[in-house]
C-alpha cells in the first residue's frame, strides 16, 4: 500500500475497519486510493482473524466519488475503461461488508455504499447518482444495483435525476437498513458486524455468496448453487461445533473451519 494513504485500516476484534481519510476533498477517490482499497480488501479477505469488514468516511462525507480533477488523467476512454475501479474491490470481498455512511454518499460513493452487504446511515447521510448533471453516468454498478435494491421505478428517480435522497428515504426503499443518530452511528454498525462475526466463517461467506448469485441465477440455478454451498457447511468442522454448542446450551466457539 502506498505511504502516504489516504485509507485507513485496523481491526478490532475479527472486524477489519477501513475508513476513508481525505475528508478536505470530501473523501473523493483517487487512482491511488483505489489501488490502496484494494489492496486492503484482499488483505482482510486473507486475514483469518477477520471476519466482517466494515467501511466508512472521515468527516462529514461519507464518499463524494471520484476526484473529478483526475479524470483527465486518463489519455483516453479505453484508459478510463481499463482503470482500476474502487468499487469492484468491495464487490469482490468473499467476507460480508457492512457501510456505516456517515454523510453524502455522492456517484461512486454511493456505489461504494450499496456494494456492501450492509448499509447503516446516518440521519445526516443522503444518497445520489448526480453523474447525470455533469454528462455521465456512475460506472461502478449503480444501474444495475439499484434496481435490484429499491426497484426500477426508485431507482430510475436517482439515475435520472440525479438529485439526493435523504436518509429516512433511503431506508424506505432499501438502500439503508438501519439509520441512526450520528453518535449512534459506529456503535451500531459495529452491533450489526459483531452479530456477523459471532456466527461461522465458512456459514456467513457462504449465506453471502448465495445472496449476489441470486443477482444473475435463475431460480433453478440459485437452488442448485444453495445446495452446493450447504454441502460445504455440513462438512465443516464450524457445523459440528454448532450442534455440539446447541445441545449444550453454550455459546459456540467457530473457527472457521
Amino acid at each position: 500500500m502506498s505511504v502516504e494513504s489516504h485509507i485507513g485500516y485496523e481491526t478490532r476484534e475479527a472486524i477489519a475497519l477501513i475508513t476513508l481519510r481525505r475528508p478536505e476533498k470530501a473523501n473523493a477517490m483517487t487512482v491511488r486510493m483505489a489501488a490502496d482499497l484494494h489492496e486492503l480488501c484482499r488483505r482482510a479477505d486473507a486475514d483469518d482473524a477477520v471476519r466482517v469488514v466494515v467501511l466508512t468516511g472521515e468527516g462529514k462525507t461519507f464518499c463524494a466519488g471520484s476526484d473529478i480533477t483526475t479524470l483527465d488523467d486518463y489519455p483516453t476512454p479505453w484508459a478510463f475503461r481499463n482503470r482500476l475501479d474502487y468499487c469492484d474491490a468491495i464487490l469482490g470481498l468473499r467476507k460480508p461488508a457492512v457501510a456505516a455512511v456517515n454523510g453524502a454518499a455522492f456517484g461512486g460513493g454511493l456505489e461504494l455504499a450499496i456494494s456492501c452487504d450492509v448499509v447503516v446511515a446516518s440521519t445526516a447521510a443522503r444518497f445520489a447518482a448526480p453523474e447525470v448533471k455533469l454528462g455521465w453516468i456512475g460506472g461502478g454498478g449503480a444501474s444495475q444495483l439499484l434496481p435490484r435494491i429499491c426497484g426500477l421505478a426508485n431507482a430510475s428517480l436517482m439515475l435520472l435525476t440525479g438529485d439526493p435522497v435523504d436518509a429516512p428515504e433511503a431506508l424506505r426503499i432499501g438502500i439503508a437498513q438501519r439509520v441512526v443518530d450520528p453518535d449512534a452511528l459506529l456503535p451500531a454498525t459495529f452491533e450489526i458486524a459483531r452479530s456477523i462475526a459471532a456466527n461461522a466463517p465458512i456459514a456467513t461467506q457462504a449465506a453471502k455468496a448465495a445472496a449476489r448469485a441470486s443477482l444473475s441465477l435463475g431460480l433453478d440455478a440459485g437452488m442448485r448453487y444453495e445446495e452446493e454451498l450447504v454441502t460445504i457447511c455440513m462438512g465443516s468442522e464450524d457445523r459440528d461445533e454448532g450442534i455440539a454448542a446447541f445441545a449444550a446450551k453454550r455459546p459456540p466457539d467457530f473457527r472457521g473451519r
